[in-house]
């Protein structure tokens, strides 16, 4: 018998995997599709290339600017995604990961179809396959969430739209967060006219009031039409050109229409087909698989990992979740995951990111103090031409320590990275006001945010700091 099965070969199953044959298990591998999951095939790594076009689009506009004579850049899209297949192959190609894998001894089964527990100890997949170990690991991911409407069949998922063929005239987007987001600025920025659905009163509802905002105030200037409570799907209906999505109001009936609608309200559980029961293992409401402080199921010895929890649906957790579970598995009890701090941005024009407390969550508990500055005053962001956007530090009367960090604009998921690490470690404002970071950067930016909290709170700067923010405020 196999000491470990792992069933999904995502961010969290690869980690668990590896970590399970570090430890001396003999480990299995067992995946539907292909190596890498979601993040490799369908999520970051497609995803962030289709972004990185958008980006080089937006760059090529900007080269008149600068002297640089071009024509207009025209877009082959049949050509981007050859490139696409080519980055996703490239990556699954070299990863080290699968390298360690192989180098390890996992016996890895790709293209296994649907696996399912036959019963605790056991799983068969839809190849054929007939498995059995002391412990399995879940990891499996999520999948879209589906709206229970009428004609909900006319509409595509987040998949279906990076799936696309050919770009579409017009697109409805439905849900405005972190997916919904990303397909509305990348197809935007590729020449399709964009609605942007959003059933709250804000795009973003789980970052910083500023930073969604920002984002619609930006996404509006570009031309994408977004509308926030704009009340309740009835129905979608096929129309000669696409489909019409209907939609009621304070009391009034409205449609919109376009040759694609794209819902993207959220994620659920991929336990379609796992048959838990036989297992015994319990999901909430939503089809999460509930586990502890060591990720052990209601089954002891199967363990879960990853999306399919619910917890914090991102790789790096993914890949903290797949560590932590292995251990337990293979160990036993005696590694709790964490709350580690968690930096969350978008590739969008412009692009957010996030760390920490937003200001309205941190004001529940903190006296609280904050800084901001904009994109407009900060001398790299004049120099590229990128200047919609601001870094906001919220930090804490007392202790000085950084509560949280929200960015909007270009290169906003690097500067967050430096504001993760800063939050983690405990840091002070004024120690991080005193690191004289290279000009002129976008890294600069935060010492300079930190340099004005500092001086908001009235606390003693360094020299160094004195001289930065001078510095910053001449150009």
């Amino acid at each position: 018998m196999i000491d470990t099965i792992v069933i999904g070969a995502g961010p969290a199953g690869v980690l668990a995997a590896l970590r399970a044959a570090d430890l001396g298990a003999r480990t299995m591998l067992v995946t539907r599709a292909e190596f890498g999951g979601m993040a490799a095939n369908d999520g970051p790594v497609p995803v962030r290339t289709l972004a990185h076009a958008a980006r080089l689009i937006r760059e090529a506009r900007q080269l008149g600017q600068y002297g640089i004579v071009v024509g207009v850049p025209v877009l082959d899209y049949p050509r981007l995604l050859a490139r696409v297949r080519e980055v996703v192959d490239d990556v699954r190609a070299h990863s080290s990961l699968r390298r360690q894998i192989d180098s390890l001894g996992v016996i890895v089964h790709e293209h296994a179809g649907v696996a399912r527990f036959a019963d605790p100890h056991t799983i068969v997949t839809e190849a054929g396959l007939r498995l059995q170990a002391d412990k399995i690991i879940i990891c499996t991911g999520g999948v879209s969430r589906r709206l229970p409407l009428p004609g909900v069949e006319l509409t595509s998922t987040h998949s279906d739209a990076w799936s696309l063929t050919s770009i579409p005239p017009s697109m409805l987007v439905i849900g405005a967060g972190a997916t919904g987001v990303q397909i509305a600025s990348i197809f935007n920025a590729f020449g399709s006219r964009i609605q942007l659905f959003q059933t709250g009163p804000r795009i973003l509802p789980s970052e910083d009031a500023d930073v969604s905002a920002a984002v619609a105030a930006a996404f509006r200037e570009s031309g994408i039409v977004v509308h926030e409570n704009f009340g309740a799907i009835e129905s979608f209906e096929k129309t000669p050109t696409g489909v019409r999505m209907n939609f009621s109001r304070n009391g009034n009936r409205e449609s919109a229409e376009a040759a694609l609608a794209v819902v993207a309200i959220g994620w659920v559980a991929d336990t379609a087909g796992l048959t838990l029961a036989a297992a015994g293992v319990e999901a909430d409401h939503r089809g999460f698989v509930q586990v502890d402080g060591y990720l052990r199921t209601s089954t002891p010895h199967i363990f879960a990992a990853g999306d399919i929890t619910g917890r914090q649906m991102l790789v790096p957790q993914a890949i903290q979740d797949g560590f932590v579970a292995a251990s337990n598995a293979v160990l036993g009890p005696t590694m709790k995951i964490g709350d580690p701090v968690s930096p969350i941005g978008s590739f969008t024009d412009p692009e957010y990111a996030q760390v920490g407390l937003t200001e309205a969550k941190a004001r529940e508990t903190h006296d609280v103090a904050t800084a901001v500055v904009r994109f407009d005053s900060t001398t790299r962001t004049i120099i590229d031409g990128r200047t919609v956007g601001f870094c906001k530090l919220i930090v804490d009367r007392t202790t000085c320590r950084i509560l949280g960090c929200h960015v909007v604009g270009e290169r906003a998921v690097e500067i967050t990275q430096l504001a993760a690490v800063a939050i983690a470690s405990g840091m002070r404002v004024d120690d991080l006001a005193h690191i004289p970071l290279s000009f002129p950067t976008y890294a600069g930016i935060l010492a300079h945010v930190a340099a004005s909290a500092t001086r908001e709170l009235n606390l003693k700067v360094s020299w160094q700091a004195h001289q930065a923010e001078s510095m910053w405020h001449q150009f």
